[in-house]
């Protein structure tokens, strides 16, 4: 998947896939994770966020199913 860099202090970069409705999270520790079933809406309103860190917190951690990959 195709991820974007941002400008956080933990998240490196952020990509999404229309189709599957996945959302992919790269960390600075190199970890990266999926979330599923996410609208687009809510990936609009990700990169919009001012921080980043605190909507994945709040928003999508522990709204939507995830898997660690790689």
């Amino acid at each position: 998947m195709q991820r974007e860099n941002v400008a956080s202090s933990n998240i490196v970069s952020i990509g999404y896939d229309e189709t599957s409705q996945t959302l992919e999270v790269e960390f600075k520790d190199g970890a990266v994770y999926q979330y599923y079933n996410v609208g687009q809406n809510i990936y609009d309103e990700f990169m919009k966020a001012p921080s980043k860190g605190q909507f994945l917190s709040y928003q999508i951690k522990n709204a939507f199913p995830y898997s660690r990959v790689g």
